[in-house]
């Protein structure tokens, strides 16, 4: 857990209002309220993320939200895989082998 001088340190030239503004906008999501929001390992890693794309892949910010929410998506359907994966490799032999072959169709 960080707090949010901490979180700009961790990041040089990023500015103060930069991390504010993403805040703000919702694409990085602390706990607490301002000024003492904690910044999780999650936050931090979206923070790494957003500086990225804006730096590195000149991704403009009114894209930026489209971006963070398709990857948002693709990691909440990869929980759901996880989670199908695990209940399949859980059940009889005999169910396995019916839905490998279903879905060999």
């Amino acid at each position: 857990m960080m707090r949010f001088t901490a979180v700009v340190a961790l990041f040089p030239g990023l500015p103060e209002s930069d991390l504010h503004a993403w805040v703000q906008r919702g694409w990085v999501r602390p706990d607490g309220a301002e000024p003492d929001w904690v910044f999780q390992d999650i936050d931090i890693a979206r923070v790494r993320l957003i500086r990225d794309f804006r730096d590195a892949m000149d991704v403009r910010d009114e894209t930026i939200p489209l971006v963070l929410s398709l990857l948002d998506q693709v990691y909440a359907l990869r929980g759901q895989m996880r989670a199908v994966a695990t209940a399949v490799e859980n059940q009889p032999e005999a169910v396995r082998s019916a839905i490998l072959a279903a879905l060999r169709v």
